[in-house]
């Protein structure tokens, strides 16, 4: 599990993407590239990382659930993600 600090650096970049996301683009399309400069560096969206929603986890993120591998093998096997059972043949 990560760090309490590391998932809170995280969740603030993605609060700060979505708070001058407007203005970059509107930055983007006038070119005014010296103005996008001096906006803070969290605020761009290459900055964030995928990152599990219940553990922190950087690495084996599933994109389409928000978790980790791990977690959502455990979610699945319980039958807590609707639509998702374990393959038999």
């Amino acid at each position: 599990m990560a760090k309490e600090s590391i998932k809170a650096r995280e969740r603030k970049r993605e609060r700060m993407v979505e708070q001058f996301a407007d203005k970059r683009k509107a930055l983007k399309e006038a070119g005014d590239y010296i103005a996008l400069q001096k906006l803070p560096k969290n605020a761009s969206p290459i900055r964030l990382h995928n990152r599990c929603k219940l553990t922190g986890r950087p690495k084996g993120y599933m994109r389409l659930f928000g978790v980790s591998r791990i977690n959502f093998r455990e979610m699945a096997n319980k039958g807590l993600i609707p639509g998702v059972r374990k393959a038999s043949w």
